[in-house]
């Protein structure tokens, strides 16, 4: 008799973790409403109503899968006025690279950024980013079948809090179909 058949049958976890990152950005794919209120040190909250566009390419140039994330205003609530370093409207490129997202611009600055990704479970993704003085936690969590998304992001400056995020978004379109690989930026 085997002493390996005389340990206990390990329990299933109650959750199995889906370990594929490519299938979790799949679902979040489409057209997004996403309502945002930004909470500043200095006391100040402010709401903007933002649309995010996310699509794939058919063929990544660089790591496992790139990404397309577009975003413009559709309510401004005079954000941009009051602060001015957030850009109203851009498209930044993403690359999936194993457990790293490469995105060829940082939210807060126009420069190139790695973020370190954890999965929580199938539902939800933490990134993590580092960038000149910012230091940039966001927790995403895909909800009710993927219609909603909760993001909270959290930025400290050189050590310190400066902003806090919550965004609730609804999706509004369905993924259309990829990009070619030759629409690259």
């Amino acid at each position: 008799m085997s002493m390996l058949s005389d340990l206990p049958t390990p329990a299933r976890p109650r959750i199995q973790l889906d370990s594929n990152l490519r299938r979790w950005f799949a679902r979040n794919l489409g057209l997004w409403r996403s309502r945002r209120l930004y909470f500043f040190d200095d006391g100040e909250s402010l709401r903007v109503d933002m649309m995010l566009r996310v699509e794939t390419f058919s063929e990544p140039v660089e790591g496992d899968a790139a990404y397309r994330f577009t975003w413009w205003p559709e309510q401004e609530f005079e954000f941009f006025d009051k602060k001015p370093r957030f850009v109203p409207t851009g498209t930044m490129e993403a690359y999936l690279c194993g457990h790293q997202l490469w995105r060829s611009r940082g939210y807060i600055c126009g420069t190139p950024t790695k973020t370190q990704i954890r999965q929580v479970d199938e539902h939800e993704l933490i990134f993590e980013s580092h960038y000149q003085e910012w230091d940039i936690l966001e927790h995403v969590r895909l909800v009710d079948q993927d219609r909603y998304r909760a993001r909270s992001i959290y930025s400290w400056k050189n050590g310190a809090l400066e902003l806090a995020e919550t965004h609730h978004e609804i999706r509004v379109e369905e993924a259309g179909a990829a990009l070619p690989h030759d629409a690259l930026a």
